[in-house]
């Protein structure tokens, strides 16, 4: 890079706490992208400029007009804003998502100097400038006089000093922001005064398509999940969608399922019934294309749960289009559909030997809900698709030719459905014959005839379909699995190591023996010490308090209703306990600690330096697991160097020299450093999620720099 290169232009108000949001951001942006350069350019707003209008009463575009023009008219390439300024409905020519830089989104009571809530009087005046605060003032205060209050923070801050005001409500966000925590007299809990959305978050904004922007989001939303609910009961679901909907921040469902399904979703979550039924739509097609798009564009984890199948009449790809059209990314989860518990459920078989050997499935209702004709030629022009069908598909392509359909009709074949080596080879009936022979691999495969062939599933995360080796064990695989998939990457399970629990790890404990503090460094270590204790009837209840190597193993914990009492904020691992260490433990206190066989005594042999009594034992052992064959794969994952050693110094090892390499922690590094590997992608966090991260921005750098440079040029 050169300095010849044009920087990007970042827009914002003038205010100063405007400035510093964008300061903030732009400094999000280099860290990200270091080879790309920024300047901020300030605008003001009709907000800004119109010091009278009462904000309750302002149009949606008060604080971003001024923005949006110059991004239109490209005087700018991006505008940051506070995303509750955004209006619901942005320009059709722009875009926009959410960033990952959020603040405290509570409320506060601010109080001139000096003052305490004490001093608040009995009917006292009250600066507001929206509704919802009205609203609770009216119950916090029902003697106040509520007040209309304008301008920038410090100027609101000034008019209360000055005594126009006994009281004001004003986002803590922006007063932490400022560096005037300080002024902040009590926090307004948001179950008692619900916050809008987005307060506390900044938003970027940028033009339609811009490639640039639109490359660079990939890495601040997660994949929209388009799930099956299956039909009739919710023991039709499958354990795919149950998943999605355990890790759902919103759920936008139609009306055909169990409703017992929604149980699944966090407490947190927001539900939205989107159901169509026979003249009765609660929300149109197009909004709810929209609805999709602008909850995934605020980063949330967006699940679209369809009764039956998302594939069979459920506009799915209406709605993946929507989405593709944005690039915003997108998972399918295929479900049971009510033609197969009417039919395969009931004894009513569509296929049955001697009887029948296949079947068609069609709607009588054309676009827009008239009915259309359901004829023999209607019926011949369906997706045809045909089971066991791979050894004569030179016959079958020949009959369909035979009996008037084109020999440039459209046809595929999807070897091996729904499993990770599934792959798709397209072509026409006069090619697909000999298509199947070059790329046959004994595989089953489906055949599928018709112009629906053209058509597949976009991949718009910043992974892109990149397939990643997961050598990890199980402890961490669900982990691992749902990092890269939420980035657009196809994890492949291939754990390198299986961790054995120690029945006699336990034995200080089984025979009484009392410890103040036990330690734990791995999720694996913790998961064994559970299955130990159980296998010896023993109570949780027995275990001292316990000191974590970091938040992942600090989750594992939790899984069994377990809060770790220490866990370091830095060096995740044994550097992070020992840095700890002489906080927390006290000469002649006893330590027990629990590791697997190849973690080594090393951090027991320090923590003895701390004049405490260290028991060092195994709780589990790492046991190599020998796979007879490797799958596809483009980068591989490694999570411990038990790892690195069962797949590099096995009798066929792992050929990985051209792919990429990701380690988790600096004694995983280490060991591949030893077998000639150098550039290796680690994260500065040792943990799972923070790798994954680490990787995804490695991708899209690699992306936005060609774009950058070629926009410089």
């Amino acid at each position: 890079m050169t300095n010849s290169l044009q920087a990007l232009r970042v827009g914002t108000r003038n205010s100063r706490l405007a400035l510093i949001q964008t300061q903030q951001a732009a400094s999000y942006f280099r860290e990200l992208i270091p080879f790309c350069q920024f300047e901020i350019a300030e605008y003001s707003s009709p907000g800004d400029r119109d010091q009278l209008m009462d904000l309750r009463s302002s149009p949606p575009d008060f604080f971003t007009k001024d923005l949006d023009d110059a991004i239109i008219n490209r005087h700018i390439d991006a505008a940051i804003h506070s995303a509750k300024d955004m209006p619901e409905q942005v320009r059709p020519e722009l875009d926009w998502c959410w960033l990952p830089i959020k603040e405290d989104p509570r409320d506060a009571i601010v109080l001139p100097k000096g003052k305490t809530i004490e001093d608040v009087p009995a009917e006292p005046r009250i600066g507001i400038s929206s509704d919802r605060r009205e609203s609770w003032c009216q119950t916090a205060f029902p003697s106040a006089k509520l007040l209309p209050i304008r301008g920038t923070i410090e100027m609101r801050i000034q008019q209360l000093d000055r005594g126009y005001y006994d009281v004001i409500i004003m986002a803590g966000a922006a007063l932490i922001r400022l560096g005037l925590i300080n002024r902040i007299s009590k926090w307004i809990e948001s179950d008692r005064l619900q916050v809008p959305d987005g307060q506390g978050i900044l938003a970027l904004t940028f033009r339609y398509r811009d490639m640039f922007w639109t490359q660079l989001r990939k890495l601040f939303v997660k994949p929209v999940l388009f799930a099956g609910a299956g039909c009739g009961r919710g023991d039709t679901v499958t354990i795919e969608t149950v998943k999605a909907l355990q890790h759902a921040q919103v759920c936008i469902y139609d009306a055909l399922f169990d409703k017992s399904l929604l149980d699944y979703l966090p407490a947190d979550a927001v539900g939205i019934d989107a159901g169509k039924r026979l003249g009765n739509h609660k929300i149109v097609q197009s909004e709810i294309n929209l609805l999709i798009a602008q909850y995934a564009r605020r980063g949330l984890q967006v699940v679209r749960l369809k009764g039956g199948d998302p594939g069979i009449f459920g506009r799915l790809a209406e709605e993946t289009e929507s989405l593709d059209s944005l690039q915003l990314p997108y998972k399918v989860y295929p479900g049971i559909s009510s033609l197969q518990c009417a039919t395969t459920g009931t004894g009513m078989l569509l296929t049955r030997r001697g009887l029948s050997r296949g079947f068609c499935v069609m709607t009588p209702r054309s676009e827009g809900g008239d009915i259309a004709d359901i004829n023999n030629t209607a019926r011949l022009s369906l997706p045809q698709i045909y089971f066991m069908g791979l050894s004569s598909a030179k016959q079958l392509c020949d009959q369909l030719i035979k009996d008037g359909n084109s020999g440039d009709t459209q046809a595929a074949v999807v070897f091996k459905a729904g499993s990770l080596d599934e792959s798709i080879i397209r072509g026409t009936l006069l090619s697909l014959p000999d298509l199947i022979k070059s790329n046959d691999t004994g595989a089953p495969g489906i055949i599928i005839i018709g112009s629906v062939t053209k058509f597949t599933f976009n991949n718009n995360g910043a992974l892109g379909g990149i397939r990643v080796l997961v050598t990890c064990s199980s402890a961490l695989q669900s982990t691992a699995q749902r990092a890269i998939s939420s980035f657009g990457g196809v994890p492949i399970p291939f754990p390198a190591i299986k961790i054995t629990p120690c029945l006699d790890g336990l034995k200080d404990l089984v025979n009484g023996k009392h410890f103040d503090w036990l330690v734990l460094t791995s999720p694996s270590a913790v998961h064994s010490t559970i299955s130990v204790l159980s296998k010896n009837n023993l109570d949780i209840r027995i275990l001292p308090p316990v000191i974590v190597s970091g938040p992942g193993t600090a989750k594992a914990l939790e899984q069994y209703n377990l809060k770790a009492a220490v866990i370091p904020d830095k060096d995740f691992g044994a550097d992070g306990i020992l840095q700890v260490a002489g906080s927390i433990f006290k000469k002649g206190q006893t330590i027990l600690r629990l590791r697997s066989d190849v973690a080594g005594e090393e951090l027991s042999e320090k923590l003895r330096d701390t004049g405490c009594t260290v028991t060092d034992r195994i709780i589990c052992k790492n046991v190599p697991v020998h796979n007879d064959t490797v799958p596809e794969f483009d980068a591989v994952l490694f999570a411990s160097s038990s790892a690195v050693k069962s797949l590099l110094e096995r009798e066929h090892p792992l050929h990985i020299a051209e792919k990429a390499v990701l380690a988790i922690g600096k004694p995983t590094a280490r060991a591949l450093k030893e077998k000639g590997f150098e550039n290796i992608i680690s994260a500065p966090e040792a943990m799972i999620e923070k790798l994954v991260d680490s990787f995804a921005i490695e991708k899209i750098r690699e992306s936005v720099k060609k774009i950058y440079i070629k926009g410089s040029n």
